[in-house]
């Protein structure tokens, strides 16, 4: 976003020197040509705002759910640490049994 800021500003700064180079700041030289100018750069700066805008909110997605993904994976693993915890322990009780039988 800071790079699309940069950006605008140089545009920005490049239409007002050539807006003051041909009208030289005076309303009476504003022509349909200026106008039509005007319009065509609103329409670009739209068009290019809703393809970084479409592009960033793509990446923000997926980022999430990578995130959710990670999450879930996580709680898988500590899930399957619980039982194989049990497990072990069920082994070892059993064993425990087999070499101390009672009679």
């Amino acid at each position: 976003m800071k790079s699309l800021s940069i950006t605008g500003l140089i545009l920005l700064a490049v239409s007002a020197l050539l807006f003051y180079l041909t009208t030289d700041f005076t309303v009476e030289k504003i022509t349909m040509s200026h106008v039509m100018g005007v319009m065509a750069g609103v329409g670009i700066g739209l068009i290019f705002g809703g393809m970084v805008g479409y592009v960033s909110k793509g990446s923000a997605i997926k980022a999430e759910e990578k995130r959710k993904e990670f999450k879930q994976l996580q709680k898988d693993k500590e899930e399957l640490e619980k039982q194989a915890a049990e497990i072990a322990k069920r082994e070892a009780e059993l064993q425990q049994k087999n070499q101390n039988p009672q009679i």
